[in-house]
């Protein structure tokens, strides 16, 4: 592994902590319910905790055949990152769905059910606190969960903690020698020796100070190791002196982007924010990201991104602060945000592009919008769009929730979810994207209440509502349908408080509550009439039909359909006319009325046919085959279901309506 040298002391020790008897039984205590072992590796950043940890974690990995999980718990500028969103990527990583707006306790409970009869490790890099991890652990000793941390996590049993310090001196020297090769080592043994002491063994300094040596072939190690000596001491320690060679050293537009980096969001850096952070060209900003990397600034990752170093984010963070007026930091953060924005439309766009049976105007349309991007924004074809967003997704939703809690940017942000959200939706579909569209409907509305913005603020809670409905959460749903009804009438916002009460019935009727149901439809239907929304208007009274359907009120069902049926047909909606009348025929089937029913589904049959819906026409003759059987004509029933198995023929949900009858 690069970067990681010696620590064969502290390797043994973990590996022999794994079966070492727990604390809880040497004191005498009553053991608890078995759980995994935590190991816990602690020490400062830039300790080379993580470079352990994932060393360990390779070392020990055949014993635990299920895999190994990631997961890290503090963002590089020092942010807590929620264990939602943690265990979260656990559950991602195993392949179990995640539930959008799940709660910590439901989403750990799905964790360690999942995690039952496995062994995995779980590798937890950079803990905060010990509730953090706790939400992580298995309820199952066979896997392995592996901490690194700053400090001891009290409350959690049986941690010892494998304290870091500085590496010794050969090892330093070792890994001194993986940045400048073993020549310039061999030639001056004892100035790398030298060097490796102001550097205290620290593997965060040796790697800057061996990346600066890299970059400056001539230099000589012993000059290095005098240079660092010689700072003053308010400069800080190894960490710090290492990391003020290597800027002093950088052109000044170089200088400017690093100290501009900390508002990458997440720590994860590309190009394309680099580029609009700085202010310079695309192919610019890769060149000094690229420069970044070799001088250990930055650390590359397997796709193609740059990330942060956690050590280096306060240094960074100074400097940011010291150097840059808060007007120019919030001028680079809208250019981030802004150049974000626009790839998420190119992203978008590319989606829908490749999309099948787009129709002309559309299709001008994305074409109109992916001229009038630059080059350098457009991607190749949809697979580029849709790898670029999986990629970078840790990254926009935390420019999203960045965005949202500035609060001076509250317009771009808003434009941000709002593309964020519908790229999603077209690569993923809304169902694959719910979890992450439900945080993001959740910052909208931070947003909207904030500003007092009432007709954003009750579209965010529709769309949140929908998700708690669509996860059978109908008792929350219900809460926010309220809430955005209440929303939508303080905008006078028609479209919101038909849409709301509507849905406020849908939720009745989903807990039942068939009373309640048809008031709420009823109040809807009210307004679609008096706003004469025809359309509305049909398939309300679709839902009230149904409704006094599952109440058994008969009789208010027929009504409901026929003017359901009626509306249709004023809207020359021949399928939904179709439906209808086909479900005004069960209900008279319901109520007694078998030739009614008849008359009625042989009229639906016709309909559909004219519709070209072969499902709904196949459906309606076995609907007919069953009546006719209850009349006493086996032959005619068999006449349709000969007709409705012609028109399913392979259909894979043929199964489903035949069976149906039965």
């Amino acid at each position: 592994m690069a970067d990681f040298v010696g620590r064969r002391r502290e390797l043994k020790e973990l590996r022999e902590d794994i079966a070492r008897t727990g604390l809880d039984t040497l004191s005498g205590r009553k053991a608890k319910a078995p759980r995994a072992r935590v190991l816990l590796v602690a020490g400062r950043p830039g300790s080379g905790r993580t470079a352990l940890a994932e060393a360990f974690v390779q070392e020990v990995a055949e014993e635990y055949p299920d895999g190994v999980l990631r997961t890290r718990l503090t963002a590089p500028g020092g942010e807590t990152a929620a264990t939602e969103r943690a265990v979260r990527s656990l559950l991602e990583g195993l392949g179990r769905p995640t539930p959008p707006g799940a709660g910590e306790d439901e989403l750990s409970s799905a964790l360690r059910t999942a995690l039952e009869g496995r062994r995995v490790i779980i590798l937890v890099d950079d803990a905060a606190d010990p509730q953090q991890v706790d939400a992580l652990l298995p309820d199952t000793p066979e896997c392995l969960v592996v901490v690194t941390a700053e400090g001891p996590l009290t409350g959690i049993p049986d941690v010892r903690p494998c304290t870091l310090g500085g590496l010794d001196t050969p090892s330093a020297v070792e890994l001194l020698a993986q940045r400048i090769g073993d020549t310039r080592v061999t030639a001056d043994p004892r100035a790398a020796e030298a060097l490796a002491e102001e550097c205290g063994g620290q593997p965060a300094a040796l790697v800057l100070v061996g990346g600066w040596l890299a970059a400056h072939p001539k230099a000589a190690v012993a000059d290095v190791a005098k240079q660092l000596h010689d700072m003053p001491a308010t400069t800080g320690g190894p960490l710090a002196r290492g990391f003020r060679l290597v800027y002093e050293s950088l052109p000044q537009p170089a200088q400017r982007t690093l100290r501009l980096l900390p508002l990458a969001p997440a720590g994860i850096v590309d190009s394309h924010t680099a580029s609009a952070l700085a202010g310079c060209s695309v192919a610019a900003a890769q060149s000094t990201l690229d420069d970044f990397a070799g001088l250990g600034l930055i650390r590359s990752s397997r796709d193609g991104l740059f990330l942060l170093p956690g050590c280096l984010a306060p240094l960074l963070q100074a400097l940011l602060e010291a150097k840059e007026r808060p007007a120019e930091v919030q001028l680079a953060r809208a250019r981030m945000l802004e150049r974000t924005v626009r790839l998420l439309h190119s992203c978008r766009a590319m989606a829908e592009a490749e999309e099948p049976g787009v129709d002309a105007a559309v299709d001008d349309g994305l074409r109109e919008l992916l001229d009038g991007l630059p080059r350098a924004l457009r991607f190749p074809d949809r697979r580029a769009a849709a790898t670029w967003l999986d990629t970078r997704l840790p990254a926009l939703t935390a420019a999203a929730s960045l965005a949202v809690a500035d609060g001076e940017l509250d317009t771009l942000a808003r434009r941000l979810v709002a593309a964020l959200v519908r790229a999603l939706a077209d690569h993923r579909g809304t169902a694959g994207a719910a979890p992450e569209l439900y945080g993001l409907h959740r910052l909208v509305l931070d947003v909207a209440e904030r500003r007092g913005l009432h007709r954003e603020q009750a579209a965010a809670l529709l769309n949140l509502a929908d998700l708690d409905a669509s996860t059978g959460r109908t008792q929350e749903a219900l809460e926010r349908y309220r809430a955005a009804l209440d929303a939508g009438r303080a905008a006078s916002d028609p479209y919101a408080t038909g849409r709301a009460m509507e849905s406020v019935g849908g939720a009745y009727q989903e807990l039942a509550d068939w009373h309640r149901a048809s008031d709420w439809f009823g109040r809807a239907l009210s307004q679609a009439l008096a706003r004469g929304e025809r359309a509305d208007e049909a398939r309300l009274y679709g839902r009230l039909g149904n409704v006094h359907t599952y109440a058994g009120r008969y009789g208010d069902a027929l009504r409901s359909w026929r003017a359901a049926a009626a509306g249709y047909r004023k809207l020359a909606d021949v399928p939904g006319q179709a439906k209808a009348l086909s479900e005004m025929a069960r209900v008279q089937e319901y109520a007694g009325r078998p030739e009614e029913s008849l008359h009625t589904c042989r009229e639906a049959v016709e309909l559909a046919r004219r519709a070209g819906d072969q499902r709904l026409q196949a459906a309606l003759q076995v609907r007919l085959a069953d009546t006719l059987d209850r009349l006493g004509d086996p032959a005619a029933a068999r006449l349709h279901r000969s007709a409705a198995d012609r028109l399913l023929g392979d259909d894979p949900a043929a199964c489903e309506i035949r069976s149906a009858s039965d």
